[in-house]
């Protein structure tokens, strides 16, 4: 059985915790702080929080914001380096082992700027952002997005060349239902992804709500991570109908689909 978390923030761990859940799933941006210096960040108390939360938060999504721009004219990486830099320590300090790359306002692609140019400036952020994720002992996880969010990077398949090109440990695969689904991607693309797939994110189709809820079926996806040898974390990242308090019967709803 792999480990079941849900995105949400560490004022909710308590009541994720006793639904039976393993992990919460946190953000980037709010709880690391990249764009901010030392003091700051340990001002907020972040540090503290996130030690001291019920349940852990090993893994964290949106790892850079839009106003920072991986793609385009505008894209500077030493800029990139530095807030880089401070999000992969302090994701060190407080335990974060997996953060993940959507950040589609940082990688879309302008209107009229090169794709191919902005597939090397993808694979030069990927690049100097794993070789410090490896120093820090934290695995960055690329996310496809569907096209109504980004216009690059938008299905697995097209995920796995920019992964397979780097060759790189610590910069790896992810595969997110909503997306997935979403781009009309079948199963043999994840079955082929597996082995660089280090991170799982899960919603029904319908609403993008969280699995049970939308009348989503998950055994044949699951299914093929089993069969994969699949260990690593599954998410969910989507709404709760009638919110966390339905969190317990999503969760038993995930583990019977497991083993089906």
């Amino acid at each position: 059985m792999p480990l079941f978390g849900i995105c949400t923030g560490v004022e909710n761990a308590g009541v994720v915790k006793s639904a039976g859940w393993d992990f919460i799933e946190g953000n980037v941006q709010g709880v690391l702080m990249g764009d901010k210096d030392d003091g700051a960040w340990e001002a907020s108390g972040w540090k503290e929080k996130l030690k001291g939360a019920e349940l852990k938060m090993p893994a964290a999504n949106c790892l850079v914001p839009g106003a920072l721009k991986i793609v385009g004219p505008e894209a500077d990486l030493g800029k990139l380096k530095g807030y880089m830099r401070n999000v992969l320590r302090r994701a060190e300090e407080v335990g974060m082992e997996t953060l993940v790359l959507g950040s589609g306002g940082a990688r879309n692609v302008p209107e009229g700027f090169e794709r191919e140019a902005a597939r090397e400036q993808i694979l030069e952020f990927a690049r100097m952002s794993a070789e410090v994720a490896a120093a820090h002992g934290v695995t960055i996880v690329l996310e496809h997005l569907n096209r109504k969010e980004c216009n690059i990077v938008n299905s697995v398949e097209e995920e796995l060349e920019y992964v397979r090109a780097l060759r790189h440990p610590n910069f790896m695969g992810l595969v997110d239902t909503w997306h997935w689904w979403l781009e009309g991607e079948g199963l043999g693309i994840v079955e082929e992804a597996l082995p660089w797939v280090r991170h799982v994110h899960l919603a029904d189709k319908e609403g993008r709500v969280a699995p049970g809820q939308g009348g989503g079926s998950y055994r044949e996806f699951f299914g093929v991570l089993k069969r994969g040898g699949y260990e690593g974390r599954i998410s969910v990242e989507a709404e709760f109908v009638g919110g966390l308090g339905t969190a317990g019967e999503v969760l038993g709803f995930l583990k019977r689909e497991w083993e089906g």
